[in-house]
């Protein structure tokens, strides 16, 4: 789905390179292009919804039309006052066009950051998973393989829904690392790596809205403290004890599905940096899963090369990316096989994707 921030540029009443960008004074063509963005529904803003007042029933933001009008005053004031500061109008546009297209209702397009499935790539030669974990498992034995470190760094984008707003996509950037004396830190992040510098959104606060990318939205340090449980305590490089590890990671006494180790791997991942001999044991572990299967190579979403092994359970589909030299995991997508209408989610969403990084 094309990123609805691009019908911004083809109505840009002062593009970058133009002779009048900045705080100089628009021509009149800047201007009657201004005029037609703001006017006009076919050249950037949309038509506020048939039946609908307002951008969400009893939500606290302006109904459709007040808004339109006043970011119509506002910028345009009257004849004689036409310099204008582009970032307000940036600001004020990119806002208003935005938020009206992710939070107009259940019949319009996804979040502004909603990314799209990933997509094998053609011909590719599915690595079956029990050669993974070989090539995990050569690498463990290597001369300064990676080692494990306690603490985190993950992209993840999550849809996040509810009974009355349509569903939304908040991208994060997460890093979490630990201290000698046991104390850590979290740094959170609102950003979307596939488009850097654009505004991205974010529920912080509780409602949804733009920030800037990079927006910090956790930026914390925590005392000492210090657990032998799972997944607090460091995970075994063996795989029997790893599934052992997993499983009371997840509170249970009972043999993991697949989708449930699956979810047990991410609980892990956000906690630990995977050294290559722990790595090497999940990758074992994982290639005795019933239900996984080798679907060939992707380009994940921060542009790694990685082999695919998918699980359908449930109505949802769960991929795997791993790493084809080392047999690291990289990522996990999980998908909507079937619409839910009563959220607003089509066949094909993206319910949640974590990329973890070193």
């Amino acid at each position: 789905m094309a990123d609805e921030l691009e019908l911004l540029r083809g109505a840009d009443p002062a593009p970058p390179d133009g002779p009048h960008f900045g705080d100089g004074p628009l021509d009149h063509n800047a201007e009657r292009r201004l005029e037609q963005l703001l006017r006009d529904p076919g050249h950037g803003l949309p038509a506020r919804p048939e039946g609908r007042p307002g951008l969400l029933p009893g939500h606290p933001w302006e109904p459709w039309g007040l808004l339109r009008g006043r970011l119509r005053d506002r910028l345009l004031p009257g004849p004689g006052r036409v310099r204008l500061a582009w970032g307000l109008v940036a600001t004020a546009v990119v806002a208003a066009l935005t938020l009206s297209l992710v939070l107009s209702g259940p019949s319009t397009p996804p979040a502004v950051a909603a990314p799209r499935p990933l997509v094998v790539e053609t011909g590719s030669a599915p690595v079956s998973l029990h050669r993974m974990a070989e090539r995990a498992s050569a690498v463990a034995e290597a001369d300064g393989a990676p080692r494990l470190l306690k603490g985190t760094h993950v992209q993840s984008w999550s849809l996040g829904m509810s009974d009355d707003k349509p569903p939304i996509t908040l991208p994060e950037e997460r890093i979490v690392r630990w201290r000698a004396d046991d104390s850590h830190t979290e740094l959170v992040v609102a950003t979307d790596p596939r488009h850097p510098g654009r505004p991205v959104l974010s529920d912080e606060g509780g409602e949804p809205h733009l920030v800037d990318d990079g927006h910090v939205l956790i930026d914390q340090t925590y005392p000492p403290s210090w657990s032998d449980a799972p997944p607090k305590s460091p995970p075994p490089r063996d795989p029997a004890r790893l599934r052992a590890y997993l499983m009371e990671a997840q509170y249970t006494d009972t043999p993991l599905t697949t989708p449930e180790l699956l979810d047990a791997m991410a609980t892990l991942l956000d906690n630990w940096t995977l050294g290559a001999r722990e790595s090497a044991a999940l990758a074992r572990l994982l290639a005795g899963a019933e239900g996984l299967r080798p679907v060939g190579r992707v380009t994940d979403r921060l542009g790694r090369r990685g082999q695919a092994y998918v699980n359908d359970t449930a109505g949802v589909r769960r991929m795997l990316i791993m790493a084809p030299a080392t047999g690291a995991v990289l990522g996990l997508e999980s998908t909507l096989k079937d619409p839910d209408p009563e959220y607003g989610v089509e066949k094909g969403a993206v319910m949640s994707y974590s990329a973890w990084m070193r």
